[in-house]
């Protein structure tokens, strides 16, 4: 079933914000599922998931008032581009484009993430929602975003898509789930982008280093996740994936289509041509472990 709650009425919502760590409310709350699984869809908080349960167990650190930040809960699409991009500045057809910078001295995780979504189509079990992105300094080229999010029985699937719109543009995208704390994250990773002093992923590749990771990894097939006897399997067609397990709460698995600073480190990889479209999903799939 899908229900639409009243929450989260401490602030506006979607509102523009130059800082990734600024508060966020849900807002009011979309609720799917009638059944082992439930998820509860904020729409006007970036459309991300503020709660994600399977059997009564949470899955995800949640808004909070010592949780509050933009950057902080839920699972939130990035788009459209994901990490951290240096100096929030980047080449794109000869030209220069510095867009608005909202974490420190760089942009991070995109526009969809702190921006209202509507709702284009809601049914038992399955949500619709789309974004008309900007054209000014936070982003000049415009583009629509729409991401489906459906529950299939003891699985969750989200598909997530970027279109260009009459002009080219730079695209990545992906997801940002903040998972409570697992007690083993089943992960192998073979080969991973050196972050420098800055944090940020850098070329080239090199043999992945033992945890704790704030890093991006090459990788393709499932993760896993066990957590109070359950067990979370995460599937995408994404083949890079950002770990990080430096929070004490939570840990973040996060599928995308490229790497952080993706625009300066593989512009022809990201590359989206006029009326071009990327699409990319992830599926979450639970049983006892």
């Amino acid at each position: 079933m899908a229900l639409l709650e009243r929450e989260g009425r401490d602030g506006a919502v979607g509102i523009e914000r130059a800082d990734a760590r600024a508060p966020l409310p849900p807002g009011d709350l979309l609720s799917l599922g009638d059944g082992e699984l439930r998820a509860r869809i904020a729409p006007a908080a970036g459309g991300r998931i503020a709660s994600l349960q399977w059997r009564g167990q949470e899955w995800l650190l949640g808004h909070s008032a010592n949780n509050a930040s933009t950057i902080g809960w839920g699972c939130y699409p990035m788009l459209p581009w994901a990490g951290r991009l240096r100096g929030g500045a980047f080449q794109f057809e000869d030209r220069r484009i510095e867009l608005t910078r909202n974490f420190d001295a760089h942009a991070i995780h995109g526009l969809g993430f702190a921006l209202p979504w509507r709702v284009l189509s809601l049914q038992p079990g399955a949500l619709s929602l789309g974004l008309q992105l900007p054209r000014d300094a936070r982003w000049p080229f415009g583009g629509q975003a729409r991401q489906w999010i459906r529950i299939e029985g003891d699985s969750l699937r989200l598909d997530l898509e970027l279109a260009a719109e009459e002009r080219a543009l730079p695209a990545v995208i992906g997801w940002h789930p903040w998972l409570l704390k697992p007690e083993h994250l089943q992960f192998v990773p073979q080969r991973y982008y050196p972050r420098d002093a800055d944090g940020i992923a850098t070329l080239p590749l090199q043999p992945a280093p033992p945890p704790p990771w704030d890093d991006c990894f090459v990788h393709r097939g499932p993760i896993g996740i066990e957590r109070q006897g359950q067990r979370l399997q995460i599937d995408s067609d994404c083949d890079h994936w950002v770990i990080y397990d430096g929070h004490p709460q939570a840990t973040c698995v996060e599928p995308q289509t490229g790497p952080p600073d993706a625009f300066n480190l593989q512009p022809q990889r990201c590359h989206l041509p006029a009326g071009g479209r990327l699409r990319a999903f992830m599926r979450w799939s639970w049983a006892q472990a």
